[in-house]
């Protein structure tokens, strides 16, 4: 009988740990559409609510790094001079727990395909992989992967090698 007991408790505090995880997973996962939704709305006042204080930025390019209020500034710079229209589509999102090293948290993956639509003409349409970590309900990290080469042909530009 005391075989069972342990048993029961062992697997109901299983139970308990993986609906806990769940919860905060879809949480989670909540808080990522949500930022994103703002992003499509040009809702800058949300993006930033969405952002925690020690927020940072990573990517798309190595060593292009953001912090808050510079991310969210830059938005605002792009919105008013750059882009008439952000829209995702065929957007995904998957919660993921790294458990040790660096990145060790909870995640939020974004694989999505951006259509940007620029005020002085023409469009450019990028697969993008974002990767949020989520703390206490805020983004307090985001890893930002494109192909920038791409999103810049599709707005005109030619890439030349440098002669040597």
């Amino acid at each position: 009988m005391k075989k069972y007991i342990i048993l029961t408790a062992l697997v109901a505090g299983l139970f308990a740990c993986t609906s806990n995880n769940s919860k905060m997973q879809t949480e989670n996962v909540e808080v990522v559409k949500n930022y994103v939704t703002a992003v499509q709305n040009l809702d800058f006042e949300s993006m930033s609510n969405y952002l925690d204080d020690k927020y940072m930025g990573l990517g798309p390019s190595y060593g292009d790094t953001i912090y808050k209020d510079q991310a969210v500034e830059n938005w605002k710079y792009y919105v008013e001079h750059l882009y008439e229209k952000i829209q995702y589509t065929r957007s995904q999102f998957a919660p993921v727990t790294i458990s040790e090293g660096d990145a060790k948290g909870e995640w939020v993956a974004n694989w999505a395909e951006l259509h940007i639509v620029f005020k002085e003409g023409g469009e450019a349409i990028i697969w993008a992989n974002t990767n949020y970590q989520i703390e206490n309900g805020k983004i307090i990290r985001s890893l930002t992967l494109y192909n920038e080469a791409d999103a810049l042909r599709q707005m005109g530009y030619q890439i030349i090698p440098v002669e040597e």
